[in-house]
């Protein structure tokens, strides 16, 4: 017989904190969502965010930080800094994306975010395929950025925490451009990496920095 559809495939979202409600209402008291933002870029540190949200906070409003203006980004930043959210961030260096690969480094900042928060949450929905490292019951979502609201508050913490940390290396290594890449392997990016070759927040170990500077 074929294999029948787990009950998370089952369920039909009917709204983005669909996910989040029924936890709640199965007798988790925090139900937690955990994203990334910076696992593609050619330098920087990846940066994860874990996020308890309000069932009153209006969770409509929190969508994919990839969909959202950098205005819109700051201005639900803020919103989350005060609407009684609860916020853990954690951070993958550059020397541990190197030693243990992007993954790795992506599900052990995920871990540290919700090591972040001042009690540990019920319940995990996490944005992608692959669970956190740690012994809390979770669900993993493919493209849950657009599936759950607790993932989308998450995915805008960790988006806009590390556009600034990559603001302010900017003034350390203007000559990369920083600021306007946030580390990402744009035609600007890569010639001056040709140009000046890669510094200590360049991830090595990723394809075009070496080949660019060689």
């Amino acid at each position: 017989m074929p294999e029948q559809p787990s009950l998370w495939e089952r369920f039909v979202e009917t709204d983005s904190f669909c996910f989040e409600r029924r936890l709640l209402a199965s007798g988790c008291r925090l139900v937690a969502g955990l994203d990334e933002a910076g696992r593609g870029p050619l330098a920087g540190p990846v940066v994860a965010a874990c996020v308890v949200l309000l069932p009153g906070c209006g969770h409509e409003r929190f969508r994919d930080s990839k969909i959202l203006t950098a205005a819109a980004r700051d201005e639900l930043y803020a919103e989350l800094q005060t609407n009684g959210a609860r916020i853990g961030v954690g951070v993958g260096s550059v020397a541990e994306i190197e030693k243990i690969n992007i993954l790795r480094a992506s599900l052990l900042a995920m871990r540290r975010a919700v090591d972040a928060l001042a009690e540990q949450p019920d319940f995990l929905l996490v944005d992608g395929k692959f669970p956190v490292p740690i012994a809390i019951p979770q669900q993993p979502l493919v493209k849950g950025e657009s599936r759950s609201a607790s993932i989308a508050a998450a995915s805008i913490i960790a988006k806009v925490t590390r556009d600034r940390m990559m603001a302010d290396y900017h003034e350390r290594y203007p000559q990369y451009n920083f600021l306007s890449n946030k580390g990402y392997g744009t035609a600007e990016h890569r010639q001056a990496l040709v140009e000046h070759g890669p510094c200590e927040l360049h991830r090595r170990g990723f394809r075009g920095v070496g080949d660019e500077a060689a």
